[in-house]
């Protein structure tokens, strides 16, 4: 005879999985990316390492993204990881290895 209890650990587990993907359906539904996740101002700041009011000049500069309902600002946690990204400075050896080929490209036209 079967263990009742794992019948039941069966059909838990059975009901989480359906649980989850009724989760990532509902996100996707919504065009919104499973890995993506919406910070409010608060979050953001943490998850940036600045202040909250340093997010809210970013803001009123539109130096950074933000998505605006009513008086409540949300911010997207895939756009400021790119955001972060597109600061990115160079290297001198990046720098030198575009003027090199950028020379190359020129010399042959």
């Amino acid at each position: 005879m079967n263990n009742p209890f794992d019948t039941i650990n069966a059909r838990l587990s059975n009901i989480e999985n359906l649980l989850l993907e009724l989760k990532h359906s509902e996100k996707t539904i919504h065009n919104i990316s499973p890995d993506d996740e919406l910070l409010t101002i608060q979050d953001a700041a943490t998850f940036l390492n600045l202040s909250v009011p340093t997010i809210y000049s970013l803001v009123s500069q539109s130096k950074i993204p933000v998505n605006k309902r009513g008086k409540r600002l949300y911010f997207s946690k895939i756009e400021l990881i790119d955001w972060i990204k597109s600061g990115r400075r160079k290297t001198i050896d990046e720098i030198s290895k575009e003027a090199e080929s950028y020379l190359k490209s020129k010399k042959h036209k």
